[in-house]
């Protein structure tokens, strides 16, 4: 018996100095795993959630101060890592592009991509590649680009008929222009989806501008879902989702209808629009694996969702601060007066050269409001290392490009609206200037960043050279913190629209 206890502790003494050894290999002679920094405050199962409260952009750019430009928070049960500041950004987006031009695999990212199927939200791939090229080169084909054949006129064509729906209003009362500037914008990329626009007052553009709203403030509202998406199972918990798939559904059921009848009307060797391209395209492909029939609902889906919210929400905040900062509104006014002169036609691309001030305007919209504070997450398809940090695959890599266009290092006093920010000592524009990145950077950069740049420029301009915006008499001035949902909103106002 006594034999026997001596073996056992033997055994324990045996195991334990095993053990000891086996650490301290590998302390000593394999890598050790390096984790960027984590902010205190971590709870169980919920992480960082309840720190980061209803402005995740704010509270990440404030952290940076503390932590860095790369460090890691915890949302609910898994780490993120976040780059801040314009560097960091860059170098892992555009220096590190091969680790990270993947997405990662997020649930409801998922559900409202088709799984993949769609451009935005595509895993870095063959297939992916495949599809960015056609829908680039197809866009191009349709006008979006400069000179001749462009959409150019297509945009215009909506800005006057903008103009004309405020004129109709009148300025006996203070009015919201959001759902007007919604339906320009729509109907821009209707013109190049579907090869028509529509009126105002159509039953079926109305319901899919309807339908297509309430999807990008479901999906606002289906964040906690992005975090926990077990809570899809779990009943009176799951109506956001419940909701999403409904307008999704909807959605497609009208984009089948129009890809049907495109079918049935098209002439191969003239194409009249997107549709027709990839109904084109799919033919030529074959049904390959890299271009199915499956993709043309989720890229059409793409151009609805992020060229129509993203282009009228800039807008949106582009007058709200022309009626809180009505000395800059009266610049513009007096620039595209000095320029176009009486002519009461809206401006076109030829004249952006010549209204450098409207221009820079414009350009200081979208820095001091960047409608996406948070670009759509990265993921490394493999181990990657990055500052000395290693990075597992499958890892959400969160731009914080809110810290990059409101870093103080580079926009001194950047919550001030300043335009001569982006104008050089000559009155001529600065083109590429350093921490601003209003359509993200490296390969997943925005697709429609130029026709995005095309229609800012062409419903901006035309709104301020034949309308004054200003806030009722009385009226108190409106808050500039904006709603974060999949964009950053500002509030409804209304404002008094009085013809020039």
């Amino acid at each position: 018996l006594m034999f026997a206890a001596l073996l056992s502790e033997v055994s324990i003494r045996t195991i334990a100095v095993i053990w000891v050894v086996f650490l301290t290999i590998l302390v000593f002679f394999k890598r050790r795993k390096m984790d960027p920094p984590s902010p205190s405050g971590s709870w169980p199962v919920v992480g960082h959630l309840l720190s980061l409260g209803r402005a995740p952009h704010l509270k990440l750019t404030e952290w940076r101060k503390q932590y860095g430009d790369v460090y890691t928070v915890r949302m609910g049960m898994e780490d993120v890592v976040v780059l801040n500041g314009y560097r960091a950004i860059k170098e892992a987006l555009v220096d590190y592009k091969d680790a990270f031009s993947s997405r990662p695999n997020v649930y409801v990212l998922n559900l409202v991509s088709g799984f993949g199927e769609d451009i935005v939200m595509s895993p870095f791939n063959q297939a992916y590649k495949e599809k960015r090229k056609f829908a680039y080169s197809a866009l191009r084909t349709l006008g979006m680009r400069m000179g001749p054949g462009s959409m150019e006129e297509n945009i215009r064509d909506e800005a006057r008929q903008l103009c004309l729906k405020l004129s109709e209003q009148g300025d006996a009362q203070p009015s919201d222009i959001t759902d007007n500037l919604t339906v320009s914008v729509a109907n821009i990329i209707c013109s190049m989806v579907f090869g028509k626009r529509y009126d105002y007052d159509d039953e079926n553009f109305l319901e899919l501008s309807k339908v297509a709203n309430k999807l990008v403030a479901q999906l606002g509202s289906s964040q906690l879902m992005t975090v926990f998406p077990i809570l899809r199972f779990v009943p009176g918990v799951n109506s956001s989702n419940r909701i999403l798939v409904e307008c999704m559904e909807e959605v497609h059921a009208f984009l089948r209808q129009e890809i049907t009848k495109h079918r049935e009307t098209m002439d191969k060797e003239n194409p009249r629009d997107f549709i027709d391209l990839l109904l084109a395209e799919l033919e030529t492909q074959e049904k390959t694996d890299c271009f199915k029939e499956e993709n043309i609902e989720w890229i059409i889906q793409d151009l609805f969702v992020a060229g129509v919210e993203t282009t009228a929400t800039t807008l949106r905040w582009g007058l709200l601060y022309m009626v809180l900062c009505p000395e800059e509104q009266q610049k513009v006014q007096a620039e595209l007066d000095s320029v176009l002169g009486a002519d009461h036609d809206v401006p076109t691309l030829a004249h952006r050269s010549q209204l450098p001030y409207t221009e820079a305007t414009i350009m200081e919209i979208q820095r001091i409001r960047a409608i996406v504070p948070l670009a759509a997450p990265h993921t490394p398809n493999e181990n990657t290392t990055f500052r000395g940090y290693d990075i597992p695959a499958g890892t959400q890599v969160f731009p914080n490009l809110w810290s990059a266009n409101m870093d103080p290092e580079f926009w001194p006093d950047p919550e001030k609206f300043d335009p001569r920010r982006f104008l050089d000592s000559d009155g001529k524009v600065v083109t590429r200037p350093e921490s601003y990145m209003p359509f993200s950077t490296g390969r997943r950069v925005c697709l429609g960043e130029q026709l995005a740049k095309m229609e800012l420029f062409l419903l901006f301009s035309s709104l301020l050279k034949h309308v004054t915006f200003k806030l009722p008499e009385g009226a108190a001035a409106p808050s500039t913190d904006g709603c974060m949902g999949i964009t950053l909103v500002p509030s409804r106002i209304n404002m008094c629209i009085s013809q020039r």
